[in-house]
């Protein structure tokens, strides 16, 4: 059974058949209605597959080998940064006395889960440069918006009604987003002609009425930020407040600290920079790291160590609130922990400028099959443009990423940052090897061939794959997830 014929587990079923048997009950049976009120008892039979044990294993293994992972081949998704993660964190996470654990445990009953919070926000703080980091937040745009809630706080507290929030124009979209969901009107920088925030675009926006920039450095060009120190000096010049999108750490980590850029408030993507698989929306966790100045402001509860012993502490008033049930995704912070102890501050600095090198090396051997908008150097990743196949060929970006699905990789990031046109955002990573690198090289220069050799194959690309060109938006804005029978 492949392709279009594999069937959903529905179509699978046969009456009778079960795949699991039940002890004989060990209290004595009684009449459901004597359970339950009439009103939750449903009147027929869930529609559920009557299948075997046997069934059930062979279809979902099935499903999973049609799924595209980090195990399983290359992944130069740009700005997401998809990395090997070493699978001994993922036994660290599952250790009894962690995976057991309820959220609601008393804190004097789980003071080795608390210590490691307590250490894991120590380590993210010397990272970063900021004083105190919550886990809270459930992701990436979680942290976001926890971040400017504490802004909002922290200039309501000092009796300043500020309105607007700053964005460049290469932000991740959430940046604006969050700014918005947080009542703050956006303004939108222009980028310079080097990839960098345009300073006197910024000089001109800045005034008294800005609560806050946000940022992503290295950005989503791949590109440093070169003139951080003199962005930094005219938002704070004028009372504004530093906003680090950390998506992109991976790039700088063990280089340089974003506290000690200016920076005032950042967001960590726990997911991506420090090792928990990820994709299709989670699991994440998106730490924010604050200066002292904003500590007051930080969601509850904190933890705090008194001695040696650790409790949480809900006593702070002037907190922006609860902003999550429970307390973080704790098994990211596991996994995070083991992470940045199993690989030191050495490790994590070579994290970073392996990754870097690796993009550089990708870039430098792509360059001259495509166009390259902002020829720097880059960091951890970089962004082409497939104007010229577009214009001289026909073939799109998208037609050049569903062909790569053919060649063994998935797809980069395209069409993103928006000021590319037809942009490719690719980010090796730090975790791949030369071999693969000179892989996917060789894969790009040949769609590159083919785009002017036989450009049909390219657009009616992926040949390969289970199902070809989906109706994406169609898929994304009415999926067909629910069984109706047949």
């Amino acid at each position: 059974m492949k392709g279009r014929d594999f069937p959903v587990i529905f179509e699978l079923s046969t009456p009778g058949r079960i795949g699991a048997s039940y002890p004989e009950p060990d209290v004595p049976r009684r009449p459901l209605n004597a359970l339950l009120p009439a009103d939750q008892i449903r009147q027929v039979p869930p529609g559920l597959p009557e299948v075997s044990e046997l069934d059930v294993v062979r279809h979902y293994t099935r499903l999973s080998h049609r799924n595209f992972s980090i195990d399983e081949g290359f992944y130069p998704l740009g700005s997401c940064t998809m990395k090997y993660n070493p699978k001994i964190h993922e036994d660290a996470a599952r250790l009894p006395g962690f995976s057991r654990l309820h959220p609601y445990t008393m804190p004097e009953d789980a003071q080795g889960a608390l210590e490691l919070i307590w250490e894991l926000e120590q380590a993210l703080a010397e990272i970063s440069g900021m004083d105190r980091v919550t886990f809270q937040p459930a992701a990436g745009a979680h942290g976001e918006l926890t971040g400017i809630l504490m802004i909002r706080a922290y200039f309501e507290a000092r009796g300043e009604r500020r309105t607007k929030v700053i964005v460049p124009d290469s932000a991740h979209g959430t940046n604006p987003a969050t700014a918005a969901m947080a009542g703050y009107q956006v303004i939108t920088v222009k980028s310079d002609a080097r990839g960098n925030l345009d300073v006197q675009a910024l000089r001109e926006a800045m005034d008294s009425s800005v609560a806050a920039i946000m940022l992503t450095n290295p950005n989503t060009l791949g590109l440093f930020e070169e003139h951080i120190v003199e962005v930094e000096e005219i938002v704070h010049g004028r009372g504004g407040q530093m906003y680090l999108d950390g998506a992109n750490f991976n790039a700088i980590l063990g280089v340089t600290r974003p506290g000690d850029q200016g920076f005032d408030v950042m967001h960590m993507n726990l997911h991506k920079t420090f090792s928990t698989p990820h994709g299709g929306g989670g699991p994440g966790a998106g730490a924010v790291g604050v200066k002292a100045h904003l500590v007051p402001f930080l969601p509850v509860p904190v933890v705090e160590k008194e001695g040696d012993r650790f409790r949480l502490d809900y006593d702070r008033p002037q907190s922006i609130g609860k902003i999550r049930a429970f307390y973080g995704n704790f098994g990211n912070l596991i996994r995070a922990y083991a992470y940045i102890r199993s690989m030191g501050a050495d490790g994590l600095r070579q994290v970073a400028e392996t990754a870097v090198l690796n993009a550089n090396y990708v870039l430098a051997r792509l360059r001259d099959r495509f166009d390259l908008p902002y020829d720097r150097l880059c960091k951890h990743e970089f962004v082409l443009s497939g104007t010229r196949q577009k214009k001289q060929y026909g073939v799109t970006t998208r037609d050049m990423a569903k062909r790569l699905l053919d060649y063994g990789f998935h797809a980069p990031t395209i069409y993103f940052p928006l000021i590319v046109d037809e942009a490719i955002m690719i980010e090796p990573t730090e975790t791949e090897s030369k071999r693969t690198l000179d892989e996917f090289i060789e894969a790009m220069r040949a769609i590159d061939r083919e785009a002017q050799e036989n450009p049909q194959i390219v657009h009616d690309a992926p040949h390969t794959t289970p199902v070809r060109r989906l109706d994406e938006v169609r898929a994304a804005r009415q999926p067909d997830l629910r069984w109706r029978g047949g």
